[in-house]
């Protein structure tokens, strides 16, 4: 009450902050006449202008209202459009790193020009990123020309590029690319072995399109990537047979609660509980026996790691809670995830855990090996690596705390440039999902017949088609757009807006296309027809879990003032109401008010149920993403630091300094292990001497005598300066003999940190999956996970430490190297016959370390293939 005083009074934030920036516009329209007034040619020199007063020490806030202009102009030369008032402000805030609120229709496209024109004078690059390659190419295509115009490089990603073709679109002024590519550029670009590898450049400025989308509904899968691990999949085939044979209980929330409130045992009779919505499955006593006598073995749980419960528990997941058609496809003999609030495919993506595995067992698909994490990262800290990230969207304002919480994005409601005329009904209620859907296809039906266009969203592609058929029946013409037709999705959401067109999406496939009224390009006839007959009229099959979801489906119509309207429909059954709102209440009192079959009904009081059910879901998916990025901060801290090192090592940095401190804790270590100064009996020196030697080539001979009177700190002085000068004889050595010692260096600590961290993401993984076992001992798993982490990370240091040391004294030449002569002498010679009478050809022992690394005597390894 009092905020809604506040805001009325005052106006609400958004009209405040708006207010803040609104002579920026003012200041640019003022521009105007005189920009108009331009040759193409003084236009064009405008660019280079404003990169010399930003050289000259202004600011983009100094240049900020002329480039606007400039921009604006060239937008209205090249491509015929004239970014609205609305639009530089919209564009002005994405300039401020915030998010954009505005509706579909308002050109958010146009508006990203501003920003990146003006964030791109820097020459440090921005990054335009969107859902998917099409958007990602029409975007770079549409607008890439007046950034072109006006003296700016402009490129965009798409999933089939080569490593070339890739860095040189990211080394443009502007490159349009989705989060995927993004996100697994950035990885990659942290496994590579040679600086001009990398295709990234340092992250500067980026605007996410369909923000909520990317920074929220993808926020709960992490990018992995993967490598084969040695593990068999046989299990996943025996498993699978197993799983029929178990009979299975699905239970609820209200199951749950009943059961507290009444005592009941929902595991009675049963050999699995599967929670629905929890998404988990657990094997009862009884399950257990019948699993241990179909796999004839004693013990499920007599090995570690439980490899048998999990194998079941993972194949309950596939078989009970993963539906073809709505969480997966089956697409060219692979099981390919359908995103569950976009309903796009997601090519590429695997489920963790053997999740995946289990599905493919499921379908009778051929198991692709088990995987392991090679590298991994959430978009939440990854969109934080960049210097300033901005967003823009049309459904942001219902998720503003969790953009602040996570990414400390302000979110800012930007007017509509025309009012918006569209009327939303209240919802229908009906008793079974069989009565919702005649009725849907009745009020299609009368839609179709009288020429009014219709769009259709649905939550899978199972119910898409299912009310696909219905139509059919019914002889009325329409268009499916779901996961299986992804590469069609734009070109037949654009037609949506046609006379009496009929087209059903699942969730918001289409996202990032306008529905033009009289189809695209829209036929004046035809419009001026439909917008007779009340613009589009959108239909939702059902309420989604998230009320920004049903915000998008309701904001595809009425786009820039045209008329339109919408009204979901609802059913006891649908999934939202059977799992989180209280269904037997419902259902009793719409009995009471005497509702039978195929009745519907409108009412408060069912829009606040539904309304509390998509909170509690909210809330639900919230703390699951709020769960993974606690987790996730612990590996990002190794991870930063681990990747500072990389690329410290690949930019030529020298290591000389970090070896010899390396060396230096070492021989810290092994003294204050082995020797006592103040109590010498205790001083282990056979041991002391014999470590020594292992790493270092010098005969350490220590001993009670020629240690009297040296405290820790003393002897382990003393013995680095020694090491140290057999450590600088070395090097001099290796480049005597034409080898860079430091190249070397870097390499060789290259490959120990890479496979180090591989099996530190092994070991992170195996934490995560246990330790919330810990909770039953009234530990915080949380806390407990980032004590153990660290003890790994800490452990894992320490490993790179002491390999680095013991590899670095026992790096050997080649078996024959030319040492460092005249060139005219090698060239007159040639390299084997110069080598050969310099006297200096250094050749290995066969018992001898082989020089590659491997711990293996040289005629057991690289001898062996000589």
């Amino acid at each position: 009450m009092i905020r809604m005083l506040i805001d009325k009074i005052f106006g609400t934030k958004s009209e405040r902050d708006l207010k803040k920036i609104q002579h920026f516009v003012d200041a640019a329209n003022a521009l105007a006449p005189q920009i108009e007034a331009l040759s193409d040619e003084q236009l064009k020199a405008k660019t280079q202008e404003f990169k010399d007063r930003l050289a000259q020490g202004q600011t983009l806030e100094d240049i900020l209202p002329e480039a606007f202009a400039v921009a604006r102009e060239a937008a209205k030369r090249v491509i015929g459009l004239r970014p609205y008032d609305v639009q530089l402000l919209g564009g002005i805030v994405l300039h401020q790193g915030k998010i954009a609120e505005m509706g579909t229709g308002e050109g958010k496209t146009l508006v990203a020009v501003l920003p990146s024109y003006l964030n791109a004078l820097t020459g440090k690059g921005v990054h335009v990123v969107t859902v998917n390659d099409y958007l990602a190419r029409r975007d770079r295509q549409w607008m890439g020309p007046i950034h072109e115009f006006l003296g700016l490089t402009v490129g965009y990603i798409n999933h089939d590029m080569g490593n070339e073709e890739r860095r040189e679109m990211y080394a443009k002024d502007i490159t349009y690319v989705t989060n995927n590519e993004l996100g697994f550029d950035y990885l990659r670009d942290n496994m590579v072995i040679s600086r001009t590898d990398r295709v990234l450049r340092p992250l500067n400025y980026c605007i996410v399109d369909e923000v909520d989308s990317i920074l929220i509904d993808e926020a709960r899968t992490p990018l992995i990537i993967s490598g084969p691990s040695e593990q068999s999949t046989d299990k996943y085939y025996i498993v699978n047979r197993l799983i029929p044979s178990l009979k299975v209980r699905l239970i609820t929330e209200n199951d749950e609660v009943k059961a507290k409130y009444e005592h009941v045992d929902l595991s009675a009779g049963y050999d699995a509980i599967v929670d629905e919505k929890n998404h988990t499955a657990t094997l009862t006593e009884t399950g257990i026996a019948k699993a241990e006598k179909f796999l004839n073995v004693s013990n499920l749980y007599d090995d570690v790691q439980s490899e048998w419960v999990h194998h079941i528990n993972q194949a309950l997941r596939a078989h009970h809670l993963y539906e073809r058609d709505v969480d997966y496809v089956v697409k060219d003999g692979e099981v390919v995830i359908v995103d569950e609030f976009t309903g796009r495919l997601m090519p590429g993506r695997r489920w963790s855990d053997g999740l995946h595995q289990a599905v493919e067992a499921k379908e009778g698909l051929q198991i692709k090996e088990e995987n392991q994490t090679l590298a991994t990262i959430t978009f939440q800290n990854f969109f934080k690596l960049y210097k300033k990230l901005s967003g823009m969207t049309g459904t942001a304002m219902t998720e503003a705390n969790e953009f602040w919480q996570i990414y400390k994005l302000d979110v800012v409601e930007i007017r509509p440039n025309r009012p918006s005329r569209r009327q939303d009904f209240p919802d229908l209620v009906f008793l079974t999902e069989k009565d919702k859907f005649n009725a849907i296809v009745e009020e299609i039906e009368a839609l179709w017949k009288k020429g009014a266009p219709v769009l259709v969203g649905t939550r899978s592609i199972e119910k898409s088609e299912k009310l696909g058929n219905m139509l059919r029946a019914k002889g009325i013409p329409h268009k499916v757009l779901n996961a299986k037709y992804h590469e069609m999705e734009a070109q037949i959401i654009s037609q949506a807006g046609r006379k009496g067109a009929v087209t059903i999406a699942t969730n918001m496939a289409g996202r990032g296309t306008d529905i033009v009224l009289g189809g695209s390009p829209a036929d004046k006839t035809e419009q001026d027809y439909v917008l007779g007959q009340g613009g589009l009229h959108v239909i939702g099959t059902e309420r989604h879990e998230s009320r920004r979801i049903d915000n998008q489906l309701r904001g595809r119509c009425a786009r820039q003032g045209d008329p339109g309207c919408s009204r979901f429909y609802i059913s006891l059954e649908d999934e939202l109401m059977r799992l989180f709102a209280n269904t037997a209440k419902i259902s009793s009192i719409l009995s009471t008010l005497g509702m039978k079959s195929g009745e519907a009904i409108e009412s408060r009081l069912m829009s606040r149920q539904i309304e509390g059910a998509q909170r509690m879901v909210e809330g639900h998916n919230f703390d699951i993403r709020k769960h993974l990025l606690d987790y996730d901060k612990v590996m990002n801290q190794q991870r930063t630091a681990i990747y500072g090192l990389r690329n410290a090592i690949l930019d030529g940095e020298d290591m000389t300094g970090t070896v010899l401190k390396m060396i230096e804790e070492v021989v810290d270590e092994i003294v204050h292990t082995h020797y006592h100064h103040r109590d010498v009996a205790k001083s282990n020196f056979d041991t002391l001497n014999l470590t020594l030697r292992s790493l270092f080539p010098y005969a350490f001979d220590y001993n009670a005598q020629n240690t009297a009177g040296k405290t820790e700190d003393r002897l382990v002085d003393e013995i680095v300066a020694l090491v140290e000068k057999l450590y600088h004889r070395r090097s001099d050595f290796f480049l005597q003999q034409g080898v860079n010692f430091a190249e070397l260096e870097r390499m060789l600590l290259l490959q120990i940190i890479d496979n180090a961290w591989k099996q530190n993401l092994y070991e992170l993984d195996q934490l995560q999956n246990s330790v919330s076992l810990r909770g039953y001992a009234q530990k915080d798993p949380l806390i407990e996970y980032q004590k153990e982490a660290y003890k790994l990370y800490s452990a894992m240091m320490n490993k790179v430490r002491d390999l680095m040391v013991g590899y670095i004294f026992r790096l050997q030449l080649p078996p024959v190297r030319q040492a460092v002569s005249p060139k005219k002498q090698a060239a007159e010679k040639g390299p084997e016959k110069a080598a050969a009478e310099s006297g200096a050809v250094h050749k290995i022992g066969r018992n001898d370390p082989c020089p590659c690394g491997s711990g293996k005597k040289y005629k057991k390894c690289c001898g062996a293939k000589a």
